[in-house]
C-alpha cells in the first residue's frame, strides 16, 4: 500500500506520522483476518494532483506478500455501482461518457415492432463492456447515429438477469445520448487487447471469451449489422486447403440413379460430385423461433450423369458454406432426398452438355441423420472419376448486346466506377425486416466505347463485395477502380429509354485481382484475350477517369408515367411508382434507415428555383463559403435572380444537413411545435465533445426542466428537425442565381409543411479516385463498419473530397397541388461526360437545351448558368409529376434528389395530374 503525502497546508508532520502508524497497524490487521483481500480506499481529487484518502472501493487480489490494485474509470465506477444496487437500476448524476467500440444484431426472441436486438461494446478507454440496449434505443442504430466510433453519454443502465439460466446476467443501457462526432478517447488506443474486459461477476468466465457470442444465450450467432445475407463472425469456418483424404469409393450412386433410390426405401449410397454453381445464404430466421442457425444455401452439384441441386441446410452452413467452393470435390454420405422446391431462381445451364434433374434434391443436414462431408484435395481427384470441368459462358460488352431479357451470362472488366452501398427494403419479408445491400459498379473489356453497368447484390463474400485488390502486385484491400472483376450467372435488363444493364442473380459469384489464381475460368479464352488487353493499357490513363461515390441510380425513369393500376405486376422491379401525397413526405423520410434509398413520384408545381456553383480548386472540407447577394432581374412572369459575381465555395463547401422545419411564422400551434422538436434535437446534440462539464452541466439543466432521463431513450435523430450545424460535411452554400414564381412569395406564407434540404451532400457527389487517399475514400463509399479498429481511417483523412467536373447544382422547390405542403430537392445536371451518371443519357442537341428540358429529358449540360436559368420562368404555373430519389445517408443527414419531371405531355392518357 503506497503511502500519500498530505495536501498542502495539512497536518502537522508530527500528526502526520502517528497517522500512518495507526493505517499499517490497521492494514496488518485487515491482512491477517481477510487472507488476501483487501479493501483499500483511494481517491485522486486535487487540483495540483495530490493523493489523498477517501471512499472509493477497489478490488485487490492479494499475490503472495504484495497487493496489485488495479485503476477506477468513471465506466467501471458505474458498472460496480450498477452491481452494488439492490434495484438492479442505475440512474447516473453525471453522464459517463464512451466510446462505441463494436456493435452486434442479433433475432429478438419475441415478435414486436423491431425484430432485432443490438448488443453495444464500450469503452473509455481503461475498460471495456458488452451491454444491451434497450429497444427505445434501436432508432439510433438504424440511423447511425450509433456507430462504431463514436461517442455516447450514458445516463440510466439495468442489470438484467436471465431467470431461465443460472449465473448469467447483463448490462442493460435505458438511456443514453449519441455524439455527431467521433469519440476523442479511441485517438490513444492504438491496440485493443490493452483495454480490460469487466464481469459481471468476478468469479465466473471472463467476457472476452464470450466476445464474439450475444448476451442473449438463447442466440447463438450475431447476424451483419446492416443485411442478413453474409457470413459474420468467428463461428463460420473460413475457407482453407483440405486435408489428405482416402475414400471408399467402390460403393457409389450416380445422380441418374437417385430417382430410383427416392422411390424406395433404401438409404442411397455416398455421392462423388463437383460443385458447379454456388448460390448466396438464405436467412429465414423469425423471431420465437427456436433453430440455433436458421440459414439455407443452395450448391449445383455434377457428376457423369447430370446436374442436381444440394441443399445446405441450418448449422452446416457455418461449417460448410465457405469451404464449398466453386470447382470443390465433394463425398457425400448421409444424406436425404426430397421433392424439389420449385418456387425459387436456378443458374442457367443451358450450355452445359450434362441433363439436369429438377424432381428432387439433395439435403444435407445437421441431424436425423447427420451427413457427412468430404472435400478431396485437387491433386486427390482421380481423371477415372469422371467428373465434369465447371464451365463458363463468357460474354464480352459487345455480344451482351444481342442477348435476350433475363439471359444470363458470366463477364470480366476493368473496374472504372464503383458506387456507394446502398440498401432497399425487402418488401416481402415484414416480420423480420430485411434489406438488400447493393451497389454500382462500371466495368470496361476494350470491346466498346460503353461500359459493363452492374447491379450487384451482396454473394454472400462479404470479403469481396467490399475489399478488392487496387493493382495486380498488392494484396486485396478494398473496392475501388482498376480492378479485374470477374461476375457470373449475371441477369440482362433491358428497360426502355436507357441502355441496357446486368444485376446479380442469387448464384452470382464474385471473383477480383488477388482471388484469381487457381479458379477455373483463368483458362478460358476470353479472359486471355482481356487480360492481353489490360497489359496495353497505362494505368494513370486509366485513373484519370476512374470514379468512386456520389449518387447513382439506374435506370432512370421511363419517358412515359403511368400509375399503377389493379393488373400491375406485383414485383417491385416491374411496379410503376404511386403517386405520394407531398404531405406524406415526413413520414416517408422519418421512416428511413441508414443508407436505404427509396424512389417517390410527388405532383406539383415548381415555385422557386435556386442554383448553386462552386470553384474546382481546393476541394478540402470545412473552407468558408464567400458570401454574396443575388441580383434580381425581372423577365416576365417571376422573377430571376443572378449573382453579380461568381462564387469561390470549396466542393464541400456545398453540402448542407438535410433540413426539414415546418409551420410558417403565423401559425402558432406549428410554431409551438416546432420549438418542442428543437428542444428535443437539442438534447440529441453534443456541443462540444471535449469538454465534460459543459455536457455534464446542459445534462443537469435538462433533468431540471422536466425533461429527465427517461426522455433521452425516446429523443430520436429525426431527419425532419431544423438544424443549423455545420459539419465537416455540410457547410451552407449560398444560391449564386434564383427565380421564383409570381406567387410564390404570397403561397410560401401560407405553407404548413415545408421540407427543406440543404446544401448537396459530400456523398452525393461522385469523386475522382486516388490511391493516396484510397483507405479514406472507400471507407466513405462502403457501409458503416460492425466493429472499431486503429486502422480506420481519421477525421481529417474522411475530409478530403475531389469531386467530378460540376460547375453547381440546383435546389427546386416543388409546391403541392393543395399549397399546403412544399419540398425541395436537389437536381444536378451532368456537366461532363467523365460524370458516371452520363452513361446511357441521351446526346447533346436531342433537346431545346431549356431547363425543363434537362428536368424531363436529361442529357449533358452544355449551357450556362444563366442562359439555363434565364428558361426557368417557363415554369409557372406548369403541373408536374415529379420523380425523387431519397436516401438517409446518416443522422440527420436526408439525401432528396429530383431524377426526373413529367410534364403533361409525358403522362399516360389514362391519367392527368390535374
Amino acid at each position: 500500500v503506497v503511502s500519500a503525502p498530505p495536501p498542502a497546508g495539512g497536518s502537522s508532520p508530527h500528526r502526520c506520522v502517528i497517522e500512518e502508524k495507526r493505517r499499517r497497524r490497521v492494514f496488518r490487521t485487515i491482512q491477517n483476518k481477510a487472507k488476501g483481500v483487501v479493501v483499500v480506499y483511494v481517491l485522486v481529487c486535487s487540483a495540483f494532483s495530490q493523493l489523498c484518502y477517501s471512499v472509493i472501493p477497489v478490488s485487490i487480489r492479494h499475490k503472495g506478500s504484495a497487493c496489485m490494485a488495479a485503476p477506477v474509470s468513471a465506466l467501471q465506477a458505474a458498472l460496480e455501482q450498477l452491481r452494488a444496487s439492490r434495484t438492479l437500476q442505475l440512474k447516473l448524476d453525471r453522464p459517463v461518457r464512451a466510446a462505441v467500440l463494436a456493435l452486434g444484431r442479433c433475432l429478438a426472441d419475441e415478435r414486436r415492432e423491431d425484430s432485432y436486438e443490438y448488443d453495444v461494446t464500450l469503452t473509455d478507454g481503461a475498460v471495456r463492456v458488452t451491454c444491451r440496449l434497450a429497444p427505445d434505443l434501436n432508432r439510433h442504430v438504424h440511423t447511425n447515429a450509433l456507430r462504431c466510433g463514436a461517442c455516447v453519454l450514458l445516463a440510466q443502465l439495468s442489470l438484467v438477469h436471465d431467470e431461465r439460466r443460472l449465473g448469467h446476467s447483463w448490462v442493460r443501457v435505458d438511456a443514453a445520448r449519441c455524439g455527431p462526432e467521433d469519440a476523442a478517447v479511441l485517438r490513444s488506443v492504438t491496440d485493443l487487447d490493452s483495454l480490460r474486459w469487466w464481469s459481471r461477476d468476478d468469479t465466473g468466465p471472463c467476457a472476452s471469451s464470450r466476445a464474439d457470442l450475444p448476451l442473449q444465450r438463447s442466440r447463438k450467432h450475431y447476424l451483419p449489422l446492416w443485411n442478413n445475407e453474409d457470413p459474420h463472425g468467428a463461428v463460420w469456418v473460413p475457407n482453407t486447403a483440405p486435408p489428405d483424404v482416402v475414400i471408399d469409393v467402390s460403393k457409389l450412386s450416380l445422380l441418374g440413379d437417385l430417382d430410383a433410390f427416392f422411390c424406395s426405401s433404401r438409404r442411397p449410397l455416398p455421392l462423388l460430385v463437383r460443385v458447379l454453381h454456388k448460390s448466396r445464404l438464405r436467412y429465414y430466421g423469425k423471431p420465437g423461433q427456436n433453430l440455433d442457425f436458421p440459414f439455407q444455401a443452395y450448391f449445383e452439384v455434377a457428376d457423369q450423369t447430370g446436374v442436381m441441386s444440394m441443399v445446405l441446410w441450418n448449422d452446416l452452413c457455418p461449417e460448410w458454406y465457405q469451404r464449398l467452393a466453386v470447382g470443390s470435390v465433394l463425398h457425400l454420405q448421409h444424406y436425404t432426398l426430397k421433392r424439389s422446391y420449385r418456387n425459387r431462381s436456378r443458374p442457367q445451364l443451358s450450355y452445359l452438355p450434362l441433363l439436369t434433374f429438377h424432381t428432387i434434391e439433395i439435403c444435407l443436414n445437421p441431424r436425423n441423420p447427420s451427413a457427412v462431408v468430404t472435400v478431396i484435395p485437387p491433386k486427390s481427384v482421380q481423371p477415372q472419376w469422371s467428373l465434369p470441368e465447371v464451365t463458363f459462358n463468357f460474354c464480352t460488352r459487345s455480344e451482351v448486346e444481342g442477348l435476350a431479357s433475363n439471359q444470363a451470362c458470366d463477364l470480366i472488366g476493368l473496374v472504372i466506377y464503383v458506387g456507394r452501398v446502398e440498401r432497399i427494403r425487402n418488401k416481402g419479408n415484414s416480420i423480420p425486416e430485411k434489406f438488400w445491400t447493393y451497389r454500382w459498379i462500371h466495368a470496361v473489356d476494350g470491346t466498346s466505347d460503353c461500359p459493363f453497368i452492374l447491379e450487384i447484390f451482396t454473394s454472400s463474400q462479404p470479403e469481396i463485395f467490399n475489399n478488392i485488390c487496387p493493382s495486380k502486385t498488392t494484396p486485396p484491400l478494398h473496392v475501388c477502380p482498376m480492378t479485374y472483376l470477374v461476375c457470373t450467372q449475371m441477369r440482362v435488363c433491358r428497360e426502355a429509354g436507357s441502355s441496357l444493364y446486368l444485376t446479380s442473380s442469387a448464384e452470382t459469384q464474385l471473383f477480383i485481382t488477388g482471388c484469381h489464381r487457381k479458379q477455373p475460368y483463368v483458362s478460358d479464352p476470353k479472359v486471355k484475350v482481356f487480360i492481353q488487353w489490360t497489359k496495353t493499357l497505362k494505368e494513370t490513363t486509366v485513373l484519370r477517369k476512374t470514379r468512386v461515390g456520389g449518387h447513382y441510380c439506374y435506370p432512370p425513369p421511363p419517358p412515359t408515367y403511368t400509375p399503377p393500376t389493379s393488373s400491375t405486376p406485383s414485383r417491385d422491379c416491374e411496379a410503376p411508382l404511386s403517386l405520394m401525397a407531398v404531405a406524406d413526405l415526413q413520414r416517408e423520410l422519418a421512416g428511413l434507415y441508414y443508407r436505404e434509398h427509396r424512389t417517390v413520384a410527388i405532383q406539383g408545381q415548381i415555385a422557386a428555383v435556386q442554383y448553386h456553383s462552386w470553384s474546382q480548386g481546393a476541394p478540402q472540407s470545412g473552407t468558408n463559403t464567400a458570401q454574396h447577394t443575388p441580383r434580381k432581374i425581372q423577365q416576365g412572369s417571376g422573377s430571376v435572380g443572378v449573382a453579380r459575381e461568381s462564387v469561390s465555395a470549396s466542393s464541400t463547401g456545398l453540402m448542407e444537413h438535410a433540413v426539414m422545419s415546418a409551420a410558417p411564422p403565423g401559425d402558432s400551434t406549428a410554431s409551438r411545435k416546432r420549438r418542442k422538436i428543437d428542444q428535443g434535437t437539442k438534447q440529441t446534440r453534443l456541443a462540444d465533445l471535449q469538454e465534460d462539464e459543459d455536457d455534464e452541466s446542459q445534462y443537469d439543466d435538462d433533468d431540471e426542466s422536466g425533461e429527465g432521463h427517461s426522455n433521452l431513450a425516446s429523443v430520436e435523430q429525426s431527419p425532419l428537425t431544423t438544424d443549423n450545424r455545420q459539419t465537416a460535411s455540410t457547410v451552407a452554400l449560398d444560391p449564386s442565381a434564383s427565380w421564383e414564381s409570381s406567387v410564390w412569395a404570397l403561397l410560401k406564407q401560407n405553407i404548413v409543411n415545408h421540407f427543406r434540404c440543404g446544401s448537396l451532400d459530400r456523398e452525393s457527389m461522385a469523386e475522382k479516385f486516388s490511391f493516396d487517399d484510397r483507405d479514406a475514400l472507400l471507407y466513405r463509399i462502403n457501409l458503416s463498419p460492425s466493429s472499431w479498429s486503429p486502422d480506420l481511417p481519421s477525421d481529417t483523412i474522411l475530409d478530403t473530397h475531389t469531386p467530378v467536373d460540376a460547375s453547381g447544382y440546383f435546389t427546386l422547390t416543388i409546391l403541392g397541388l393543395n399549397q399546403q405542403a412544399a419540398v425541395n430537392a436537389v437536381f444536378v445536371p451532368v456537366f461532363s461526360s467523365d460524370d458516371p451518371r452520363a452513361i446511357g443519357m441521351p446526346a447533346p442537341g436531342l433537346h431545346d437545351n431549356t431547363l425543363m428540358a434537362f428536368l424531363s429529358l436529361g442529357g449533358i449540360c452544355a449551357q450556362t448558368t444563366e442562359t439555363l436559368l434565364s428558361s426557368a420562368p417557363a415554369l409557372e404555373g406548369v403541373k408536374v409529376v415529379c420523380v425523387l430519389d431519397v436516401c438517409l445517408l446518416g443522422p440527420e443527414r436526408v439525401e432528396i434528389i429530383c431524377s426526373k419531371i413529367y410534364q403533361t405531355a409525358h403522362i399516360s392518357a389514362d391519367v392527368s395530374p390535374v
